[in-house]
């Protein structure tokens, strides 16, 4: 562990250890984010013992811990009497936002912390117990039915080559605001599985 990140091992069939030093040697999109990346021979990890417990770092540091972290504490306080969320604050305009997208339902706006070149969230701007897409009631429908057309429609828009809709529900789906919220995502090619 290094600086209180939670890091993960990722074992690779290289050959030697690529780095094994804190600072990187070649340009990596993880070190926009402070993180460093590690690649492990697995004759090296399975030959020293004190391998992982001497070098800086022996992983592929995982910036997803960190969501799901988020997402289990802030499962501890779910509930539509809980405190207005960061979503809400956004709707009523006390945190600014990029926004894409605004009508009497909802409104769209771009992701602070992107995991695709594109990357916006479609949110109900009146949560009304709609905390999770598990929440939803059968009077919603209509509103769930709205959210998805203004995401495609978007995405359409703004990823012609095609885009992802994901929707994270709960504590072990990494829900991490307990606002209903769309993940349209897009700009590159998609991997499967995705989580």
């Amino acid at each position: 562990m290094q600086g209180g990140r939670r890091l993960v091992a990722r074992i690779l069939s290289c050959s030697a250890v690529v780095q094994s030093t804190s600072s990187l040697a070649f340009s990596s999109p993880f070190r926009t984010l402070g993180i460093s990346t590690y690649f492990v021979s697995p004759f090296v990890a399975s030959t020293s013992s004190s391998f992982y417990s001497t070098t800086p770092l022996t992983a592929l540091a995982m910036s997803a811990s960190d969501e799901v972290q988020k997402a289990a504490d802030a499962a501890k306080t779910v509930g539509d009497g809980s405190a207005p969320t960061i979503f809400d604050k956004i709707v009523s305009g006390e945190i600014p936002s990029n926004k894409i997208h605004d009508d009497d339902l909802c409104i769209a706006f771009r992701d602070v912390n992107p995991q695709a070149p594109v990357h916006f969230l479609v949110i109900p701007k009146n949560r009304d117990g709609l905390t999770q897409l598990s929440k939803a009631r059968e009077d919603q429908k209509a509103l769930l039915g709205h959210l998805m057309y203004v995401a495609q429609e978007l995405g359409q828009k703004e990823c012609p080559g095609g885009f992802r809709i994901v929707i994270n529900d709960g504590k072990d789906g990494a829900q991490s605001v307990y606002h209903l919220h769309l993940h349209v995502m897009g700009g590159r090619s998609m991997q499967w599985p995705p989580g």
